[in-house]
Order: structure tokens, then C-alpha cells, then sequence
């Protein structure tokens, strides 16, 4: 608490906008975390979509 109370007063700020920004900092971390979990998920799924399709062309490529 000593350490926000320094740094609020060499920034000139109140102590109610420093903890807004913090916690829109915040929020802003945590959506980019989840988003890149999202993505690795569907990243996953994709790519196993993708290789049973290409065992799929392969098995065509040995009929023919």
C-alpha cells in the first residue's frame, strides 16, 4: 500500500483512476488469455480435421 501511495504521487493521479486503469489493464490481459486459449483449441481441432483429410487423399492417391 506504501508502494501505490508513492507512485500516486509522483503521478499525479487520484487513487480511484489508477485502479480503474489497473483493472481495465486487467480485463484486457485476461480477454487476450482467453482468446488465445480459444484459438489454440480450434487450432487443434482443425488440424486433426486436416490430417484426416489428407489420409483421406492419400488412400485415393493408392487406388488410383
Amino acid at each position: 500500500m506504501v508502494e501505490t501511495e508513492s507512485l500516486l504521487e509522483h503521478l499525479h493521479t487520484s487513487r480511484n483512476k489508477y485502479i480503474n486503469e489497473a483493472i481495465e489493464f486487467y480485463n484486457q490481459y485476461q480477454k487476450r488469455r482467453l482468446t488465445e486459449e480459444q484459438l489454440a483449441k480450434e487450432s487443434k481441432l482443425v488440424s486433426e480435421d486436416s490430417m484426416s483429410i489428407l489420409r483421406e487423399f492419400e488412400m485415393l492417391e493408392d487406388e488410383i
